[in-house]
């Protein structure tokens, strides 16, 4: 049976969205941060060739710029000030979390409440500024070696770009933590989705140009529109998929009454790793080609055969691919995203037990042996989604980027800022009630008030 909060959502009008002030501020608070975002991929930064970089870009379309401009939101493409994209931070994060779980010290920091939080937050962000310059080296010298400075030298080119770039990146993760803390939904997660989301109309543009020359046929469009709604249908399904375990709670006798005893389900995502085996797996296997893009001419014959066959579309790429996706998919759901010492360990200090599964370590082993047999279908369900956009783009030779790993973040964003709107609203019904039951209460008050004086 659904409870009252669950029956209540369910019931939940958008008309009250006209009435949710709050959260019409907050709405509008995240969009013109966003615009802001917007506008600075299109800030250049100072240095670079114009001319020299379109011809650069326009050699990178369809292959690894695809990606890497996807996350930046056309930024890169552009060489913007916001060119590295938040990629700095979530790659900073991600280790963070990581060594979280395996270093003692850092473990015990994150259990020590808001204040270990507060300073494992300023360790991303440290993190993230030696990534940021780290990256933003690897990129102006790439650009020098290709001939796409103005004034190339260490001083005059690469240190002025490289401060333009870590700034923008810090500047970016600012107003993604502004986003999360005052706007609704995740900042972070909202300027990769808004990234991805603008660039969508120029690349459905040159789809549907590549269908009107004659390069893709009128069948392959229909079929690539096709499997896109399947694919997206597919996605929500299985992340809205979840294995409940049964979770029963002991009764205790106060006196004369019995508390407790009540039952409720630990619900299990079918996914629990989300969108970052792909996102891992991808920034791997496009290593090896991103270093080559930007060193120019000078490949060495080993890389010129780690390209030659681990390549986008590739046979090995797509197994490698397919690999390291799994890999992530169970390294991280054991060390981040659902821990399960941590979870019994909770689950004995609340009496909470699975029934038939003795509480403690004997509750750890059955919780590991239903979030492995999930992972099999969870890590299946990634793979297939990103492979077959791979392979599709390889054979159908589809001038721009397409993969599952867009796709993912575009669909995860939307139904997790769904959600929280819909919190929002729920929150407001709350109140609501609660000002009108005051409202009721205190008119009662008085209509006693007065018979009691008469």
């Amino acid at each position: 049976m659904a409870s009252a909060a669950e029956q209540m959502a369910s019931n939940i009008s958008w008309g009250a969205f006209g009435k949710a002030k709050e959260l019409q501020s907050r709405i509008l608070f995240a969009i013109g941060l966003l615009i802001v975002y917007r506008i600075g991929t299109f800030i250049p930064t100072p240095g670079i060739n114009p001319v020299e970089l379109a011809q650069f870009v326009e050699n990178l379309r369809g292959g690894v710029g695809g990606i890497l401009d996807m996350f930046t939101g056309g930024a890169l493409s552009r060489m913007g000030i916001f060119a590295l994209g938040i990629m700095p931070y979530i790659s900073a994060s991600i280790i963070v979390q990581l060594l979280t779980a395996m270093v003692p010290s850092l473990e015990q920091l994150k259990k020590e409440g808001e204040q270990g939080r507060k300073k494992i937050n300023q360790y991303t962000r440290y993190g993230t500024v030696a990534l940021a310059i780290f990256q933003s080296y690897g990129i102006t010298a790439g650009m020098q070696s290709q001939g796409l400075a103005l004034n190339p030298g260490f001083m005059t080119f690469q240190v002025p770009a490289m401060i333009t770039l870590v700034g923008g990146t810090m500047f970016l993760m600012w107003l993604g933590e502004q986003i999360t803390a005052r706007g609704i939904g995740n900042g972070i997660s909202l300027i990769i989705f808004v990234g991805i989301i603008a660039e969508l109309p120029a690349a459905l543009a040159q789809f549907f140009a590549s269908g009107r020359s004659g390069a893709l046929s009128p069948a392959v469009i229909i079929g690539v529109m096709v499997m896109v709604v399947l694919v997206i249908a597919f996605i929500v399904y299985m992340e809205r998929a979840l294995r409940k375990v049964h979770i029963q709670y002991p009764k205790r006798q106060v006196g004369m009454k019995v508390y407790g005893g009540e039952s409720s389900h630990l619900p299990i995502k079918l996914n629990p790793a989300g969108v970052i085996p792909p996102i891992f797996a991808s920034a791997l296997l496009l290593l090896p080609t991103t270093i080559s893009t930007f060193s120019g001419t000078q490949t060495s014959p080993f890389m010129n055969a780690v390209l030659a066959y681990f390549g986008p579309g590739q046979p090995l790429y797509l197994a490698f691919f397919v690999g390291m996706i799994v890999f992530f998919s169970y390294f991280y759901t054991a060390n981040v995203s659902f821990k399960t010492d941590d979870v019994a360990d909770n689950l004995k200090k609340q009496n909470g037990f699975v029934p038939g599964i003795r509480p403690g370590k004997k509750t750890e082993e059955y919780l590991d042996y239903v979030v492995a047999r999930l992972l099999v279908v969870g890590s299946a369900y990634l793979s297939a989604v990103c492979l077959l956009p791979e392979i599709l783009r390889a054979q159908l030779a589809i001038p721009f980027y397409f993969g599952g790993t867009s796709l993912l973040i575009v669909v995860s964003v939307t139904m997790d800022t769904i959600t929280q709107v819909q919190s929002h609203l729920l929150a407001h019904q709350y109140e609501s009630l609660i000002e009108k039951s005051k409202l009721r209460g205190k008119g009662r008050s008085k209509k006693r008030g007065g018979r009691q004086g008469r």
